[in-house]
């Protein structure tokens, strides 16, 4: 065991630190956009990295704040009164959670479509590189956790990146074009293959060139430099004394209201549905094809929002966009996870003020790698080889999820995927094939009376004069409506001049046959 952690380790850690600087400004920009206290988003991620990483069963995948909770977030502080609260409905959401686990409700985890999965890590793709337009260009008026179409600013995706080009500061293009230079530099693996250059992420040069850069400005033309809103924003403390005053501990003076139960219960519910897609969603893409197990992954994940309810921290969910910058950057095991914990814990208690000089722009570069790697054009054109009943589901979840948010977007997703199973299902159910004159009707497993159409359709297509074989022998269940479409054919065949022989039926389905 040992041997394999030291062997692991070098990777485990380099992947930790670009899953580190992933995660810094969407832990913020989460809290911002939840209307919680910044503190709060850089909690829930040390305890998602550090508790929840611990107690998973996942090898890749990273938990922290969770961007789809935002505005669930946004609306239970409000409708509770304050955050304290609110944090006391999140520890009741986390025991939940909990008991969920041991109940082994994760099994839900396994009935997502696969084209619906597919669907919901490439709007994700796409999203990251859309959002991270503004920030690239320098304009940081929405916050960067922000991955719903409509914001709180009444702008959209879409008029958000219009506005970037109208109001952009010309200081951030360099600094982004840079650091996407280093970046697919660093992807190539004679770089990735070098002793010195390879040590250390690419990640970790883009963002060191952005400060480089940025201070640069400052001597040299400081009509660029980067300041305010443009930059990583993270409490300084001036001395560890003043840690307490950064935690903010819950409220239970509502806990017999009604209202608490049902912010507990939402959160508790929506957190699990999107932690179980996107731990689904991450053994997809994990190289070495691994499987979590759904309900020990609630359990952490129960555990790990009770932590974050006590310490002040927002909702805690496994992340897809983490988690697919720790699969690209090689991570190994889970300690990568656990590591980009502790790293937000050293380093945003011990050097905020360096980290506060991390330009947004330079950040944003690090986030459209992490989208182009999970929205890749052969990505579609791979789906849409996979047949219709694929693509569709998969192209409405993406549309779907870039119009609206997250869960609504899989939502819609799931009911085109229903409705594609189904079909294959009512097409598969009766099967009618003829040769020389000769037909044999063939029910296939449950036939219901959803069936009765495409059975109607396949008996009118039998001339008179024929022979025909009904074979029920693979049928589990036959519906009444279903034998009552058999019987009447039946009894007109006599008229027709057809022949009927009936086989494996369980009951004589006609007195006179």
């Amino acid at each position: 065991m040992n041997t394999l952690l030291g062997k692991n380790l070098k990777y485990d850690l380099k992947s930790s630190l670009v899953v580190f600087l992933v995660a810094l400004p969407l832990c913020l920009g989460i809290a911002i956009a939840s209307g919680a206290p910044p503190m709060s988003g850089l909690i829930a991620g040390i305890v998602g990295g550090i508790v929840v990483g611990a107690l998973s069963g996942s090898h890749v995948s990273v938990s922290g704040p969770a961007a789809g909770l935002t505005v669930i977030v946004l609306d239970s502080i409000n409708s509770m009164g304050t955050f304290p609260l609110f944090l006391a409905t999140l520890v009741i959401a986390g025991l939940i959670q909990l008991a969920l686990g041991i109940a082994k409700a994760g099994v839900i985890g396994y009935y997502f479509p696969h084209a619906v999965i597919k669907g919901m890590l490439t709007a994700i793709g796409l999203i990251l590189i859309l959002k991270q337009i503004p920030h690239a260009l320098g304009y940081d008026v929405d916050a960067m956790g922000d991955q719903a179409f409509l914001q709180a600013d009444n702008h959209n995706t879409i008029t958000e990146i219009w506005y970037a080009f109208k109001y952009l500061s010309p200081g951030a293009i360099p600094i982004v074009l840079i650091a996407l230079a280093i970046l697919i530099l660093f992807e190539r693996p004679r770089i990735q293959n070098h002793k010195l250059l390879g040590a250390v992420p690419g990640a970790l040069w883009a963002v060191i060139s952005g400060i480089i850069i940025n201070t640069l400005y400052g001597i040299w033309k400081p009509e660029w430099q980067l300041g305010g809103d443009h930059l990583v924003s993270i409490p300084v403390l001036q001395d560890f004394a003043q840690l307490g005053d950064l935690l903010t501990f819950p409220d239970f003076s509502m806990i017999g209201e009604g209202t608490f139960w049902i912010v507990a219960a939402t959160i508790a519910i929506i957190g699990s549905l999107e932690t179980l897609l996107s731990i689904d969603a991450a053994d997809k893409l994990d190289p070495q094809k691994r499987t979590t197990p759904p309900s020990k992954e609630l359990f952490a994940q129960g555990v790990g929002n009770t932590f974050s309810g006590l310490l002040g921290g927002l909702p805690i969910t496994a992340v897809i966009v983490r988690s697919s910058a720790n699969i690209a950057s090689g991570s190994r095991t889970k300690m990568s996870a656990i590591f980009h914990g502790i790293l937000l814990m050293i380093l945003v208690l011990s050097i905020p003020n360096i980290l506060n000089l991390i330009p947004l722009s330079c950040l944003a570069a690090v986030l459209f790698v992490v989208g182009y790697k999970l929205a890749k054009p052969s990505l579609f054109v791979n789906m849409y080889k996979n047949g219709w009943d694929q693509f569709i589901p998969f192209i409405v979840t993406v549309v779907a999820i870039l119009f609206t948010d997250l869960l609504v977007g899989i939502g819609i997703g799931m009911v085109f995927g229903l409705f594609f199973v189904i079909k294959t299902n009512f097409v598969r159910a009766i099967s009618l094939t003829e040769m020389n004159g000769n037909y044999l009707l063939q029910l296939h497993k449950d036939v219901s009376f959803l069936n009765k159409a495409l059975l109607m359709k396949n008996l009118s297509k039998i001339p008179s004069d024929s022979k025909v074989i009904i074979n029920a022998q693979k049928a589990q269940f036959i519906d009444h409506d279903i034998q009552e479409v058999l019987n009447d054919f039946i009894a007109s065949s006599a008229d027709r001049n057809i022949r009927v022989t009936v086989e494996g039926f369980k009951h004589k389905i006609y007195e006179n046959i």
